[in-house]
């Protein structure tokens, strides 16, 4: 017999309300003495194999880090690494908190709640059920007994915000076993920001397109000043918007398009009611991000600079020669290192960019790092090229994708020119946003290629 969950005027329907009773009392009893534990699901889930050799790629490298295990914690999907290391599918998230244990040897322990019993089904291990704190606690210690170093979703000192996503009091529960806690950012980096081979592809396919507004966005500033026609940071901004859903992009925010003064501010994004007009004489930066619509796809993003004009400045080429200078470097570093077959750290392609700009006297107008991870979002979680506002020391790994973006912020105009690079394990760095920039765009003199 059918019976709705609830009677008219909220009563519950007494048949639901044993059953709901039944199905709580089975969850209690399983965990009344303990935690539960069940056999892993093996090839009942089509994606096991594939989970499973997952797990023994990441017991190996657990073994060569000399680490006793990776322990992955998530609560209602605020663990995002945790989740992408797994290749879990966010529809897959539960309402309570669980554990995913993998020790560098033996057996992995799948530790989730009663109500939620498959919320790592298909994942090696066994499973431990609990429903209570006290079954959670004793579940963790039991699969944690032996280990001494354990990492985690933790940087100490919060040296590194994108690895940082473990809550202390997790960190405080789990030394309070009589672990050390240690962070799991090169894990992360080697888990999950290399790229698969569709995910470079999408990367690629998303710098051409990128590349492509650039020029179009560029053209439409030059015909609305050639025909004496209004035009601001806003109506850019709204008209590279637009051209992104015409081609299939989506992105985390709209695209920066700053004149002069605005440019000083590398984060500045015009509003619909605070932008400044673009006229003739004016220096312009535009920096835009995006990636394809598809699941799994990882960004592009570039920044190229245009004055308003026939001639550019001195004075701006200047500085942007600098700019140029210092991308150079960076990059530079980065290939000889390869080619001698020797690891090159975040900080280190930093400090050559930073050290040509510094050189040149305005080491204290370049106010931000010198560039980022990138992934599935536009700051990926890999390493950084980042020695001043964190030092990161993670190595550059191959298969990985960041960005190079150094920059001269003047309190009259700012300059910034960046591209994207992806480590290939053969060939090396590889600019994948090309052509790159090597001069600012005189805008009104300017041909794009295979253009008008």
């Amino acid at each position: 017999m059918r019976c709705d969950s609830r009677f008219p005027g909220g009563q519950i329907c007494p048949i639901a309300l044993r059953s709901r009773s039944i199905i709580l009392f089975i969850a209690l009893l399983a965990v009344e003495t303990g935690p539960m534990t069940r056999p892993t699901m093996g090839s009942a889930d089509p994606s096991a194999d594939g989970r499973a050799e997952r797990v023994a790629s990441i017991q190996a490298a657990l073994r060569a880090a000399g680490l006793d295990g990776w322990l992955l914690a998530d609560f209602r999907g605020r663990n995002v690494l945790a989740i992408r290391v797994l290749r879990r599918e966010t529809e897959q998230m539960g309402t309570r908190r669980w554990f995913y244990w993998i020790p560098a040897q033996g057996e992995p322990v799948r530790i989730c709640h009663a109500i939620e019993p498959r919320c790592l089904d298909g994942y090696p291990g066994t499973l431990r059920l609990y429903a209570g704190w006290r079954q959670l606690h004793e579940a963790l210690r039991a699969a944690l007994q032996g280990a001494r170093r354990v990492a985690m979703e933790y940087s100490p000192n919060n040296d590194i915000p994108y690895v940082s996503l473990v809550d202390a009091g997790t960190v405080e529960l789990i030394r309070g076993f009589g672990v050390e806690v240690v962070s799991s950012a090169d894990l992360v980096q080697q888990f999950e920001a290399v790229w698969t081979d569709e995910q470079r592809a999408m990367h690629m396919e998303a710098a051409r397109k990128l590349l492509r507004i650039k020029d179009r966005a560029f053209l439409y500033i030059r015909q609305a000043l050639l025909r004496g026609r209004p035009i601001t940071e806003y109506d850019v901004q709204q008209y590279i918007w637009r051209l992104y859903r015409q081609e299939g992009l989506v992105a985390d925010h709209p695209p920066i398009v700053a004149v002069n003064q605005n440019a000083s501010n590398p984060h500045y994004a015009p509003t619909k009611t605070e932008h400044a007009p673009i006229r003739m004489g004016d220096l312009i930066l535009i920096d835009l991000w995006a990636k394809l619509n598809r699941p799994g796809a990882v960004y592009a993003d570039t920044t190229w600079m245009a004055y308003a004009g026939k001639e550019v400045p001195p004075k701006y080429a200047e500085i942007f020669q600098i700019v140029y200078e210092a991308q150079s470097a960076a990059y530079d570093l980065i290939a000889q290192r390869f080619r001698a077959g020797q690891p090159v750290y975040g900080w280190e392609a930093d400090e050559a960019a930073r050290g040509v700009i510094r050189q040149k006297g305005y080491g204290d107008y370049f106010i931000h790092r010198t560039g980022h991870s990138i992934g599935q979002e536009v700051h990926g979680n890999g390493a950084n090229l980042d020695n001043l506002e964190t030092r990161d020391g993670r190595r550059l790994l191959p298969g990985t994708g960041f960005s190079i973006e150094p920059g001269i912020y003047l309190p009259e105009f700012g300059v910034r020119s960046e591209m994207d690079v992806y480590l290939d394990p053969e060939q090396g760095p590889v600019v994948t946003t090309v052509p790159r920039q090597t001069a600012i765009i005189p805008l009104l003199s300017w041909r794009p290629a295979g253009g008008p």
